[in-house]
């Protein structure tokens, strides 16, 4: 076990995939926290089977990440998607990035579909995050406490929490984990790889932008009006 890990998962409606994801954990880390945003599918039901400690909040990622860093326990903090699984090996690697409070760590990119496209598109996430020092939170964030508190915590955004942190850390205190993150690709299955990217890349110009993140939710979902 890691002593003084808390893993910190926000979810809404995630009962498909947060099984997977609690049991890639293996009981390594010290606690892990599901902070639900009014799921109605069971998600709070089987995050307690997990053996993770349900916290609630109001719905919207930032929201729940902080509520779920603030109800954390541990000087360690990994705040993880509910649709990631992190791969055998993760927690040598966690270890090893502890032994640097100064920095926080993200995982590698990878995504749990075969296809061409997907292989593309995790090269694509590896230069963003080499060239411009800018890792998603589909990847993962192992940070301390402490260094948390420094740069302002997270901040309750409805969207845009993940670009918000990395980008208040700066290149110099970001570094990259020996394991992979592998994320579920229904989005780009279901939307197409290109449309769904294209999206993304979309709510990222709107954010550097200043455009507030109640509108850059309705790009990012697909919603119109």
């Amino acid at each position: 076990m890691i002593v003084g890990l808390s893993v910190v998962i926000p979810a809404l409606n995630a009962a498909v995939e947060l099984g997977p994801t609690l049991a890639a954990l293996g009981g390594e880390a010290t606690e892990v926290l599901v902070v639900d945003g009014g799921s109605t599918d069971g998600t709070p039901g089987l995050a307690r089977e997990g053996g993770a400690r349900m916290v609630t909040a109001p719905r919207g990622r930032g929201v729940q990440l902080a509520a779920g860093v603030a109800a954390a326990r541990g000087p360690w903090l990994l705040l993880l998607h509910a649709d990631t699984r992190l791969e055998p090996g993760w927690d040598r690697a966690v270890r090893q990035a502890m032994r640097d409070p100064g920095r926080a760590w993200y995982f590698r990119f990878a995504l749990d579909d075969a296809a061409p496209a997907a292989r593309r598109l995790e090269r694509a996430v590896a230069w963003r995050c080499r060239v411009l020092s800018l890792p998603y939170g589909d990847q993962g964030l192992l940070i301390h406490r402490d260094l948390l508190a420094e740069i302002g915590g997270v901040r309750p955004l409805s969207l845009m929490e993940d670009v918000d942190l990395v980008r208040r850390l700066g290149r110099r205190r970001l570094g990259v984990l020996e394991a992979k993150a592998v994320t579920s690709a229904a989005r780009w299955q279901r939307e197409g790889y290109l449309a769904r990217s294209a999206r993304n890349l979309l709510c990222l110009g709107l954010w550097f932008l200043g455009v507030p993140p109640r509108i850059i939710r309705r790009v990012y979902a697909g919603k119109r009006g």
